[in-house]
Formats: structure tokens, C-alpha cells, sequence
């Protein structure tokens, strides 16, 4: 079993730990207020669950999953992912975030920041184009037939079999859409975008989940274009 780290413990970062938690790994959950306040989400979790600072989670996660709003970025711990594999579940949101210039002319994405301020780390797009509801309803055995396929984007192989292998842990089959440049195909508002995972697709929030096999997925991939030709 995997040691999770958590850097961001909110509505996906707590999905995560639920599911991995369940899967039998440990996790070590942390947030931007500290880890006392995380006590409640500790206790609900069980044994294998801690708290510590995001730089405590950094260090002890054998896979560190990155859940903190985009324009906090520059505050994920350096040196402690060193060499680490990190699950970048990050979406642009202007209104929250801020104008990014490299974002906005789409000459880069949100995991490409990432990874360019984890030099030494291995970074993978995964976790971001699902609610945070759907992604824990629609987590299945191996093997059941109505298992979901969520994607995954990196520059490293090796990386991305690990993510994969820990995705298989919680209940999902992956795709992989391609290197980190090629994670704007599911990035927010694209085809392959939350609504994708929802029954009604049109208010993806209140809506019940919705299964999606690596054909729907491949094809929402296939079909998402950028921003500027939308």
C-alpha cells in the first residue's frame, strides 16, 4: 500500500483521502490553516489517516496529490517533492485565480506551471474534470462493468503508471490523454469536463453521476477544443 499525501484537504482533496483511505492506503492530509483543523476529517478517517503541514505531506507521500486553488501554486512545497510524483488536480478560474497571461493566450496549462515550479518532480494531470460527488460515487471494483475511466496527462511515463496503478486502487480505469500539453483537453468547460460524469449534464452539481467508459472519454478528448476556437 501507498502513503498519500495531500496538499489541500477540501472537496477533492478529501474525496481522495476517502477513497484511498478505503483502498487501504495511508494518507497525510494537510491545508493553508493548519493541521488542527483538520482534526474532525482525521478522526472520520480512521488510523491511516494524519494531519501535518502541506510541507510534512509533501515529505511523507509516496504520491502527493497538489488540491489548492490555482493561484496558490507558488506556495506547493520544492524540495520536499523532489524526485516525487505529484497528481496536479488544478483548473483555471479566472475570477478566483486571477488573470494568468500565459493561461489566457493558452501558451501553456495549469499542470505545465506546476511542473515548471516542481522542476525535480513528475507531474501528472488527473482528478480535475470530475465533482468531487461523482468521483466518489462512481469509484467500482476492477473488473465491475460499469467502472468509470478517468484521464490522466504527463510528461513521464513511468509517473503516469503509477498514478494509473493508484487510480486502479480506488476504483478507476485511466486514459491517457497524452503528455501535460495535452491536458487542456480536459481542462474547465472542455467536452471531456465535469459534465461529462453527469446525468444531467446541463447542472453537472445537482445532477446524479453518470458512468463514462474509455470510448466516451476518448471521443469527449478527441473533441474538446481551446478556448480561442470555441
Amino acid at each position: 500500500m501507498t502513503t498519500v499525501g495531500l496538499i489541500g484537504s477540501g472537496n477533492i482533496g478529501g474525496t481522495v483521502a476517502r477513497l484511498a483511505v478505503a483502498a487501504g492506503h495511508d494518507v497525510v492530509l494537510s491545508n493553508s490553516r493548519g493541521p488542527e483543523t483538520l482534526a474532525d476529517l482525521v478522526a472520520e478517517l480512521g488510523p491511516r489517516a494524519r494531519a501535518g503541514t502541506p510541507a510534512q505531506a509533501a515529505a511523507a507521500g509516496e504520491i502527493v496529490v497538489v488540491t489548492v486553488p490555482l493561484h496558490a501554486y507558488r506556495q506547493v512545497p520544492v524540495a520536499e517533492l523532489a524526485g516525487k510524483v505529484v497528481v496536479d488536480t488544478n483548473n483555471y478560474y479566472p475570477e478566483r485565480d486571477g488573470r494568468i497571461a500565459e493561461l489566457d493566450d493558452e501558451s501553456t496549462t495549469t499542470s505545465e506551471l506546476l511542473q515548471a515550479h516542481l522542476p525535480t518532480s513528475r507531474v501528472v494531470k488527473g482528478f480535475n474534470n470530475i465533482y468531487f460527488e461523482h468521483l466518489l460515487a462512481l469509484a467500482r471494483p476492477a473488473g465491475a462493468a460499469d467502472r468509470s475511466v478517468l484521464a490522466v496527462a504527463g510528461d513521464d511515463p513511468a509517473a503516469k503508471a503509477t498514478v494509473t496503478a493508484f487510480f486502479d486502487s480506488i476504483g478507476y480505469d485511466t486514459l491517457d490523454a497524452g503528455p501535460l500539453a495535452e491536458g487542456w483537453r480536459f481542462q474547465r468547460d472542455t467536452t471531456a469536463y465535469a459534465s461529462l460524469y453527469a446525468a444531467n449534464p446541463e447542472n453537472f452539481f445537482d445532477s446524479p453521476p453518470a458512468g463514462v467508459d474509455a470510448e466516451k472519454l476518448g471521443a469527449a478528448l478527441a473533441a474538446a477544443r481551446r478556448y480561442a476556437d470555441a
